[in-house]
Parts: structure tokens; sequence; C-alpha cells
């Protein structure tokens, strides 16, 4: 679990990182508004000198914290399921947004733009990303891309944190209940991480994320609903929060395991990921998985643009708002050159 510390007011927030410049400074590849670039290679592209030790793998060390309240979490989320008759009409639409903020916070904040850098965000953008990343509760923004660039870069091996390859279910929910492999905390306290260390709102986020993860996954969620449309504190707090916070996570699990196993790549069929209608429903775009692992410093994640894929349109629409800007993309040429090299003979054009 990601280390945490109590968090100050939100006006707090504005005063630290007002002297902020509005945008991100770029670093790896050009960028150009929602145009395309060429194919480059950056930190987030595969290490091929990257070689497994040799002899027997560490022992397996349990982390029983996790591992009782992953049950506890999905018991209480299994309870959700049943209240969901009771629940009113507006408390399911709160979910259903509660779910999109945070989903947001993950795809479109801890990982196309703070994992990736594959566009920029203004402040306020960022501000947003960052607490729909709180209400997501999945470790705080710096730890969250830290861990995805050493995923990238060493994908299916032993530096990989969730390796597809140890099976299913180590990758899906197996790699949060065991401690790290070795290698997995040796090449991320390697990796150039500057970026991360000065955006404010990521070291702000940091600094407090626990207060903000009580805040934004369980208190708001469990509260609107009582306070705005009278609805009892035990099923804003089961559905809401906790249901929601659950099919969250298991959305986002699923990139990680089923995304690795299965479905046809178009691209690269020389590596595990592979394009998972399910998963690009359900992670709100994130299922072109071959595309992402083969381009992964698109901002789109995908040749196909906002077909099924919400987060790009999400994206789209901030940089109309002119909250965003600087998309990057693979151009037409460099996909198909690379379907015709390196694909299975699967890929459709549309």
């Amino acid at each position: 679990a990601a280390a945490m510390s109590m968090q100050r007011s939100a006006s707090s927030l504005f005063t630290s990182i007002a002297a902020t410049a509005p945008f991100e400074k770029q670093q790896q590849h050009k960028s150009v508004n929602g145009d395309v670039c060429s194919e480059a290679a950056g930190e987030d592209a595969f290490d091929h000198t990257y070689k497994e030790k040799e002899g027997p793998k560490p022992s397996k060390i349990l982390v029983w914290r996790n591992i009782i309240l992953m049950i506890l979490l999905h018991l209480g989320a299994v309870y959700g399921l049943f209240l969901i008759p009771s629940a009113s009409p507006s408390t399911l639409l709160w979910s259903m947004t509660c779910f999109l903020i945070s989903a947001l916070g993950i795809t479109a904040g801890a990982h196309r733009l703070w994992s990736h850098r594959a566009y920029k965000a203004s402040l306020p953008l960022r501000i947003f990303l960052a607490v729909g990343n709180s209400m997501a509760f999945q470790n705080d923004v710096f730890e969250w891309a830290r861990d995805h660039r050493v995923h990238h870069k060493y994908s299916e091996t032993d530096a990989d944190p969730h390796n597809a390859r140890r099976g299913f279910f180590f990758s899906h929910i197996g790699w949060l209940l065991v401690r790290k492999h070795p290698d997995v905390i040796e090449k991320g306290g390697k990796l150039e991480l500057s970026d991360l260390l000065s955006d404010k709102v990521v070291m702000f986020q940091r600094r407090h994320y626990k207060l903000s993860v009580l805040l934004m996954c369980f208190f708001i969620p469990m509260f609107v609903p009582w306070y705005f449309w009278g609805e009892s504190l035990w099923v804003a707090y089961f559905v809401p929060a906790l249901l929601r916070y659950t099919l969250v996570l298991n959305a986002t699990w699923l990139v990680n395991s089923a995304a690795h196993m299965w479905g046809n790549r178009p691209y690269d069929q020389n590596i595990n990921p592979r394009e998972n209608r399910f998963v690009t429903l359900s992670a709100i775009g994130e299922g072109f998985h071959n595309y992402h692992h083969t381009f992964p410093y698109d901002y789109a994640t995908s040749e196909y643009g906002c077909k099924l894929n919400l987060t790009t349109c999400f994206i789209d629409f901030m940089c109309f708002l002119g909250l965003a800007k600087d998309r990057k993309r693979v151009s037409r040429e460099v996909v198909l050159s690379r379907i015709q090299r390196t694909g299975d003979g699967s890929h459709r054009s549309g």
C-alpha cells in the first residue's frame, strides 16, 4: 500500500501550487496539438537489455493486512449488490458519476497524463484528476506512475510489478497481496522521476494522501446522497462508496490481467498485451492494450480515437475547453508500418 499522510484544507492546495506554471514542462517526445508524431522511444519503452537473475525465485511474502482488507472489501461489495434495489435512482446516478470521476483519475490522470506524459494538462485539470485519483484509491499518483513506468519498461519480467506470466490471479490482484519482487524495487528506484517530483499537485496529493482518500473515496460518496436527497447512510456507504470503489479497482486490474492474456495482437504479436473489448468498455478505453504497449506515448491509447474510448473523448473535450493541449499521436503511416512488420494479421481498419 502507498505511504500515506494527512491532508490539509483544499484552499491550501491552491496556495501551495499557485506559483506553478499552468502546463507541465514537456520531457521526451515532440508533441503537437491533436496532430501526429513519429514513433519514438522513451522511458516507457521496453528495456531489452534487462535479464532476469538465474537461480531460484525469491519466496513470496504475504501481506496479511492487504489480504484481510481485500477480502472484507469484496464481501462488502457483494453485499452492496443486494442493496442496489433499495437505492434511489439519484443514488444510482451518483454512484455512476463517482465511478466515472474515479476512473478518469486513473485513466486520464495517473495513466495517460502522469505515467506517459501523453498530453499536457492545466492546473485546474490536474487538480481535478488528482482528486479523482484519490477517489479511486489505487496508491497516490507518484507511486502509481512510477510502478506503471516500471511495468512498461520491464513488462512480463520479474521487474514487472504485475507480471502476467505469473498467472491471472497474480496480475489481477495477487501482486497487491505479496511483497514486491526485489527487481521491481530496484528498477523503480533507478527511474527518472523528476517530472513527478517537480509537479506540485502530485507532491501535495502524496503528502496528504490518507485524508484525501478518506474524504474522496468514502466520505463524499456516502455523504452526498444522505445529505441531499435523504438516502440512508447504510445504502450510501455500501453502494456509491464501497461497491463503486471495488468496481473501479477490478476494472483497472483487468487491464493488467485480462488484457495481457486474451485478445488479438494486431500491432505486435511478439508481446503479451492484447486488444480486449470487454476491458475497453469496463476501463473506459484502456483495453486497446496491444496498441498501447506498442505505442505507449499515444494519448488516445488506440488508433481509433474516441471509438469505445471515453477517456480519449474526455481529453479531447478538455482540449476544446482550453484545459489541455499537446496531445501526442502516432502517425497513420507509422501504425500501418508496424502492423505489417510485427502484427498478427488480425488488424481491422475501423
